[in-house]
């Protein structure tokens, strides 16, 4: 799947968490628990000791965004 079908797949809860985790400092306490584990499977996110990280893939992911969030 290429970043940008990713993109499109991802509902609020999951963009929110990426977001979070993506800051220079990640909070993730203002992550959803079940988003997490979806970005988990998804390998986007990855864990790091107990707390989650942003993968390579997610920074794409990130990079690219999603055309529906483009148009809003």
């Amino acid at each position: 799947m290429q970043p940008i079908d990713i993109a499109d797949s991802l509902d609020r809860f999951q963009w929110e968490a990426l977001r979070a985790l993506c800051a220079p400092t990640p909070d993730p306490s203002r992550v959803s628990g079940a988003a997490v584990e979806q970005l988990l499977r998804s390998d986007l996110l990855e864990l790091r000791g107990d707390r989650p990280s942003i993968t390579a893939k997610g920074r794409q992911v990130m990079v690219c965004g999603s055309p529906s969030l483009w148009n809003s």
